[in-house]
């Protein structure tokens, strides 16, 4: 098969999430142990970081990545779901797998997986192990699907957890309440690995995690009270001035009123990591990881500019917990731009009406739906946003929302991209140069 061929057989053949929804998530770690098994346990062959929560976790990832590979380390970084290419999901030192491996793998493993059924992630992951171990990483990054207890990732034993937050997301497989879906993340803390809470908006939520460490005897930390900013950091239209205890003022490349409280979980797991697993972090590496995030790792959708004259900015924030720190940022914004436009979309299975309510008004909407099977329709999507007192148009598509913006845009507006890591995905293609593909 060619790699377009093989793209086609894991999309069509084999339930993705992404894509399909709920359909495709299959709890349970039986199929990612067989699969494992059979491949020789990889993972088992390098060190892992496990990274989970609600938000935060893909910035998180990129940037340890970021950072260990200038700290001389090959570096292994697994994330979902991709947004352009599926091998965005699995880079070495920020280099993507390449075609003829992700080909060689299904054609090699296929007689053994098809009768298996594993979901889409099943088999991802076990790629990215066996990729890693191919390529004899130092360690890998490897950010949780979905959820945590359950999630395919949840067979390898790291040497620090790191759980990011909790908000409300995906509620109908993880629970309806904050402590349900903590209880849930909260599966991959293990025996006498240190584990690293990044932030907790509630006391209960503080308990599940602090609880569930101490029972099964994982060393238990706390991001927020770990003290690694002198005060909060500063932020410019683009960028964070971390002003940070142990490496002095780190200027972050990575906008978004989220990334301070990013910024703080980093610097507290590379604190971790020193000191607790004795992994050698360079002081101008973390300079450099911070300054140049996306070009080290390929990051994107993370507040990231576009363009300029006008301003084009996109977020895949997609649930409550993201759009509180977009609105903030948003609304900082403001008074820097003569207009704000808004592209914005959502898919069908998350809290529609609780994100429009943090939706920020007085600026110029343009509703639109992304090209999966689980964006809500743009209409529909347009009738919930008129309930709350928004006004704009639906768009079709995400291209003719993306062209009216710019026909109606001046060089001082900005337009912002989200709502949907879908939405953002769709945008991407509009704005990137042909050699950014590959």
């Amino acid at each position: 098969m060619t790699y377009e061929e093989t793209l086609h057989y894991l999309y069509t053949s084999i339930p993705v999430f992404q894509y399909s929804g709920p359909s495709a998530y299959k709890p349970g770690l039986g199929t990612s142990i067989a699969l494992d098994d059979h491949l020789g346990n990889p993972h088992k062959a390098y060190k892992t970081i496990h990274v989970g929560g609600t938000n935060g976790k893909g910035s998180v990832s990129h940037l340890l990545a970021a950072i260990l590979r200038q700290s001389g380390f090959k570096v292994g970084l697994y994330t979902s779901p991709h947004l352009v290419d599926f091998r965005e999901r699995i880079r070495v030192n920020g280099k993507k797998i390449s075609q003829d491996y992700v080909v060689d793998f299904v054609e090699r493993h296929r007689s053994f997986f098809e009768p298996l059924h594993p979901s889409f992630f099943e088999l991802t992951s076990s790629m990215a192990f066996e990729y890693f171990r191919d390529q004899q990483v130092d360690y890998a990054v490897i950010e949780v699907g979905l959820g945590g207890r359950l999630d395919s990732t949840n067979i390898i034993t790291p040497i620090l957890s790191i759980i990011t937050n909790i908000s409300l997301d995906h509620t109908q497989f993880l629970g309806d309440t904050v402590e349900k879906i903590a209880a849930e993340k909260a599966g991959i803390i293990k025996k006498g690995v240190p584990v690293l809470l990044g932030e907790a908006e509630k006391q209960s939520v503080y308990n599940v995690f602090k609880d569930t460490a101490r029972k099964v005897q994982a060393p238990f930390h706390y991001a927020l009270s770990m003290g690694m900013l002198e005060g909060t950091g500063g932020l410019s239209m683009l960028r964070w001035k971390f002003p940070s205890v142990e490496y002095g003022e780190v200027i972050g490349e990575l906008a978004g009123e989220v990334q301070q409280l990013n910024a703080i979980t980093v610097f507290s797991a590379l604190h971790l990591l020193r000191e607790k697993c004795g992994v050698d972090i360079l002081p101008e590496a973390v300079h450099e990881g911070f300054g140049h995030v996306t070009q080290l790792t390929g990051l994107m959708g993370r507040w990231q500019t576009l363009q300029t004259k006008p301003t084009v900015i996109c977020d895949t924030g997609h649930n409550v917990g993201g759009w509180k720190h977009i609105a903030e940022h948003l609304e900082a914004l403001r008074n820097h731009f003569r207009q704000i436009f808004m592209i914005v979309g959502m898919a069908s299975d998350k809290d529609v009406d609780s994100v429009l309510s943090l939706m920020p008004a007085n600026v110029n909407y343009l509703f639109t739906q992304a090209s999966v099977k689980r964006a809500m329709p743009a209409e529909e999507f347009t009738d919930h946003a008129m309930r709350h007192g928004f006004l704009g148009m639906p768009h079709d598509s995400v291209r003719e929302a993306v062209e009216v913006a710019l026909r109606w845009a001046e060089e001082d507006d900005l337009i912002f991209i989200g709502g949907s890591t879908f939405i953002v995905a769709d945008a991407l293609p509009l704005f990137m140069k042909e050699d950014e593909f590959k």
